[in-house]
């Protein structure tokens, strides 16, 4: 009876941890956190491991801690677009002009890197074990060694590279925003395999998610504003799903079989496989405009997105506007202002 005893609760266990793996009841806010600060922001990069979220702004970047949600402290004189965290040696590394190379023990720099083309993302891949910076301008690709910063290939794939996925077996997914297509990158080789074209009806994708089991791509595409749903092997479109406006950043949740795509308009959009030809947007959660960007704690299964918002308050705001050229009516406010004043930075948590 005692080892009865002992699989039945284990088989309760198992039986718990589907239940839980099909949880299907709405996403929502859980929580937030704002910090007042001066820049704009681009990239938000979650650290699943060290347990960080990384947000570039202005000339620093910012840390927090991904459990309590509590602000951490800041990487002075290292800002950018995005962040990419290698756990192994402690080593981080801010996408900009120059790549910044920094402790993530201590949030001290160690040094700039000189990284051809205009890096945009940047992310860890983990087959070569090596950070690839995303540029808009040739090279598209550049390799770089965590352990020492030093750059060790390059690659130009054409076009306006956006967010990038690893299958972890050697391949790289990368989104070309201005070619409508997705380059298919050997890593181990540094060598472009294919292009894949997202189609006539797509727009161009910036967010991507990878469902790496059932080789599926997520294209997350503005104007028009539409997820392109592919096959990774051979480019056949399996489906095309309505979005929100303005997108510009996603991904895929193996844990919950579920993409999304987050929106500049306010929204994020949860797009569910139910099987590897059966897709459909099951939800549209209202977040905040200018949220446009996101990452994915892979522990608690949410959605971290941010953006920023300016002091309430006409005098705050009217305070801070950047000089702008006389306007042609008396009285009237100058045309193409430009606020530049310190603003909240908030940080979303999306989940169940």
């Amino acid at each position: 009876m005692k080892n009865l005893l002992i699989f039945s609760l284990a088989g309760l266990g198992l039986l718990a941890g589907n239940v839980l793996a099909q949880d299907h009841s709405p996403y929502r806010v859980l929580a937030t956190t704002r910090l007042m600060g001066n820049g704009g922001i681009d990239f938000v990069t979650v650290d699943n491991a060290g347990r960080r979220v990384y947000v570039p702004r202005g000339g620093q970047t910012f840390v927090f801690d991904l459990d309590s949600h509590q602000y951490i402290g800041a990487v002075t004189n290292c800002g950018g677009r995005g962040v990419a965290v290698d756990t192994a040696t402690h080593h981080g590394f801010s996408s900009a002009g120059k790549i910044a190379m920094f402790d993530t023990a201590t949030m001290q720099k160690l040094k700039d890197i000189d990284v051809p083309g205009r890096p945009d993302g940047i992310m860890l891949e983990p087959v070569t074990h090596r950070i690839y910076v995303l540029s808009h301008e040739a090279p598209n690709l550049t390799a770089i060694d965590p352990k020492d910063g030093s750059v060790t290939g390059t690659l130009q794939v054409g076009g306006a590279v956006e967010q990038s996925q690893s299958d972890g077996q050697g391949k790289l997914y990368v989104a070309i925003e201005d070619e409508k297509k997705i380059a298919v990158v050997d890593v181990r080789a540094l060598k472009l395999i294919t292009k894949l074209d997202l189609g006539e009806t797509a727009g161009e994708p910036a967010g991507l998610g990878l469902d790496v089991k059932n080789h599926i791509l997520f294209a997350m595409c503005a104007k028009p504003d539409v997820c392109v749903v592919l096959n990774a092997d051979d480019g056949r479109v399996l489906a095309t799903l309505p979005l929100g406006s303005g997108t510009d950043g996603g991904g895929f949740n193996p844990a919950t079989m579920e993409a999304w795509s987050s929106q500049r308009d306010g929204t994020l959009t949860i797009i569910r496989e139910s099987s590897p030809t059966n897709f459909a947007v099951v939800q549209t959660v209202p977040t905040k405009p200018g949220c446009k960007t996101s990452a994915l704690d892979t522990k608690h299964n949410r959605i971290v997105l941010i953006c920023t918002e300016r002091p309430s308050g006409t005098n705050a705001v009217s305070a801070q506007v950047a000089p702008a050229a006389s306007s042609n009516q008396a009285g009237a406010p100058p045309r193409n202002q430009r606020y530049t004043g310190p603003a909240w930075l908030e940080l979303f948590f999306v989940g169940r």
